[in-house]
C-alpha cells in the first residue's frame, strides 16, 4: 500500500467510524484530529471507535498509550504509526 493510499483510506475510515461528515475543503494529511483546534470534533468515543476501525481494517492494535494518543492527534501521523506495521 503506498502512502497516498493509506492516507486517502485513514481520510475514509476515520469519517466513516466516527460517523462524521467530510468538512469543507476535505481533510488534509496534517488534519488535527482531536482538541480545540480540530474541526471535526473528535471526542474520547470517537478515538475508541476509530482505533477499532483501524483494528479490524489493518490487524493493528492500538492500545491505550502515549504512542496511541501522540499517533492520533492527526492523519499523518497515524499514517506513520500504522506504516511499519503494514510492511511485511
Amino acid at each position: 500500500m503506498t502512502s497516498d493510499t493509506l492516507v486517502a483510506d485513514l481520510k475514509a475510515l476515520i469519517l466513516d467510524a466516527a460517523e462524521k461528515d467530510n468538512p469543507p475543503g476535505g481533510l488534509t494529511d496534517d488534519e488535527v484530529l482531536f482538541g480545540p483546534e480540530a474541526r471535526l470534533g473528535l471526542d474520547s468515543l470517537d478515538a475508541l471507535q476509530v482505533s477499532m476501525a483501524i483494528q479490524e481494517r489493518y490487524g493493528v492494535r492500538m492500545p491505550d498509550s502515549k504512542d496511541t494518543r501522540r499517533a492520533l492527534t492527526s492523519i499523518a501521523h497515524l499514517a506513520e504509526f500504522l506504516r511499519p506495521h503494514l510492511v511485511k
